[in-house]
């Protein structure tokens, strides 16, 4: 699942964790989520069979969760071959190729851009080096050059009383400087996004705080960005954007910075270029179709889908169980929840955890976020059912749609472009099913949870029936659900309902249903691993949605859509 606001650097995020956790030493083993339910951390893969199964699903996830993966971040390597193991089991399967060319990939126009050779920047004489005196980052095609700007010591960043008008910042380089933190130490971080539209007239923004950097967030912030294609014409021109070591800062100014009021003006002025480099980075939605078996209804289709990407890897490692051991205690919903210094009796909690961890496994270095959870759970599910549907001796009448969307992580990338740009007509959907991290939910993940715990979100959005569906469906299984609605609910924090790719189905008008089990402390950690999976839930689950799928594909009618179908270029609103 994305997260809801932008990411603090992963790296920075997880060395401030275990700042706290690596003095603290076990919850106990069996309290810490199941560390008496842990299995083992790989696992050989068996064949998989017809039926929904927790072995079928645990063969799969420890395939697709792998540290051979690297993370499955969109654009890189791992998502390449974790897209490839998917398009492998859905050939095996004999279903009908949907993306691009009659493959079934279809590709998304996601670039990779990186700084240019001979950048530079240079100011009365001296000219400043990339890496070394700045540490430029990619703000988009329009923001390039800086050509004789004036510089403007635009005050301390925190509040706008303390920072230059943007009128005083018009066609300047405005140098923004950082206070310290409460602890009294050096802080580097400012929100650019936020700095680069207050001042979106200027010709860039720097930020003197490269020298309190460390070195993996330098490491982070220096990697070529990747995003989506955008039409310059449909880009709003924004200032380059830069961190600068103090002394870069004080030569553009003229002066040191502690001597100076905001909007004072240097005498120099700065001449250079930031231009960023672009090339296709790899980025593809996974699409394959089980045709109905009624040639009146086969035209229509059944979605049911997860996202294949994750957060990728680390640049350094950290110790895994005391990043478990901390988040169990202090951040129980994971990146969710901001860090923060344990108190004396959270600490002496972490060192019962982390004693409890010990026993049953030796310290270990981690730096890849599997995604093992977020959603590989969910992505095993979508094959699992492909897999029981497509081996059952009747089909469903409508087709079934089966589509793992690539950059949900980035921000709903690929299902927005799948249905901007759909390989089956868009109206001919007649209801869509998201899966998103539906591998937990055990009492001690999420408040309220245990055995058939499920979220539900959306569910009556659109369609009061389809909703009701789901409830009936669950009533006549087996097992008992217990549905948690209380994320649904119009202005909830978690804004769970603009989260995940149902919501670009949801703008069309297309009736959906996101399936979750919650967050929990491994979300967005590299600590989200297929060991902490409860296989027996997602069976119950995975089931769940392929009876919701089947009864959907066989009603005599579509679906009814009851309510307002909302504006699809509009922002989401839950």
């Amino acid at each position: 699942m994305t997260l809801v606001r932008p990411p603090l650097v992963r790296t920075v995020r997880n060395a401030v964790l275990l700042v706290g956790a690596l003095v603290a030493p076990a919850v106990t083993g069996a309290q810490m989520a199941g560390a008496s339910r842990e299995l083992p951390l790989k696992r050989a893969p068996q064949p998989t069979a017809a039926d929904i199964t927790p072995a079928d699903l645990l063969t799969r996830l420890y395939i697709f969760a792998d540290d051979s993966m690297m993370g499955r971040r969109v654009g890189t390597e791992g998502h390449l071959k974790s897209t490839a193991y998917i398009e492998r089991e859905v050939r095996r399967l004999g279903l009908v190729p949907a993306g691009d060319s009659g493959g079934y990939f279809q590709n998304l126009p996601v670039f990779s851009r990186t700084l240019a050779a001979g950048q530079t920047l240079a100011s009365g004489g001296t000219t400043f080096k990339p890496w070394v005196d700045y540490l430029p980052r990619d703000n988009g095609p329009t923001a390039r050059t800086v050509d004789n700007a004036p510089v403007v010591f635009g005050g301390v960043w925190g509040d706008t009383a303390t920072m230059i008008a943007p009128a005083a910042a018009a066609g300047k380089l405005v140098v923004i400087a950082i206070p310290d933190g409460p602890d009294g130490q050096p802080r580097w971080q400012a929100n650019r996004g936020a700095l680069t539209q207050y001042y979106l007239g200027a010709v860039a923004v720097a930020v003197a705080s490269l020298d309190a950097m460390d070195a993996e967030a330098r490491a982070v912030l220096s990697e070529s960005s990747v995003n989506v294609k955008v039409p310059e014409d449909r880009l709003p021109p924004v200032p380059a954007f830069l961190y600068t070591s103090r002394s870069m800062a004080e030569e553009l100014l003229g002066a040191p910075m502690r001597s100076l009021k905001r909007g004072a003006v240097s005498t120099k002025k700065v001449t250079g270029s930031l231009r960023f480099d672009e090339s296709q980075a790899p980025a593809r939605n996974v699409v394959a179709i089980l045709p109905g078996s009624d040639p009146k209804l086969k035209g229509e289709y059944v979605a049911i889908g997860a996202h294949n990407d994750h957060i990728g890897f680390e640049h350094g490692g950290v110790d895994h169980d005391s990043l478990r051991a901390f988040n169990a205690v202090v951040r129980p919903g994971g990146a969710d929840d901001e860090p923060r210094a344990p108190t004396a009796d959270e600490t002496s909690r972490i060192r019962t955890i982390l004693d409890s961890l010990r026993k049953i496994h030796p310290p270990r270095l981690d730096s890849i976020s599997n995604g093992a959870d977020d959603d590989g759970s969910g992505t095993v599910t979508v094959l699992e059912i492909a897999e029981a549907l497509s081996k059952a001796p009747a089909k469903p009448k409508r087709s079934m749609l089966f589509i793992w969307h690539a950059g949900e992580e980035e921000g709903l990338w690929g299902s927005e472009y799948f249905t901007d740009h759909p390989t089956v007509p868009r109206d001919s959907i007649v209801a869509e099913l998201n899966i998103d991290m539906v591998g937990r939910g055990r009492a001690d993940d999420v408040k309220g949870g245990g055995p058939g715990y499920v979220q539900l979100i959306g569910s009556r959005r659109l369609s009061t029936e389809l909703g009701d569906l789901v409830e009936t469906v669950a009533k006549a299984s087996p097992t008992p659900f217990k549905f948690d609605y209380q994320f649904d609910a119009n202005g909830h924090p978690q804004q769970y309902y603009c989260r995940s790719d149902h919501y670009e189905y949801a703008r069309y008008g297309n009736p959906i249903v996101f399936f979750s089990t919650g967050g929990h402390r491994d979300y967005h950690q590299v600590t989200d691993e297929p060991q902490y999976i409860d296989y027996d839930q997602l069976t119950r689950v995975a089931t769940l949605i392929k009876d919701v799928a089947v009864r959907v594909a066989n009603f005599d009618h579509r679906v009814v859509v009851d309510k307002a179908k909302p504006d699809p270029r509009a922002q989401c609103v839950q």
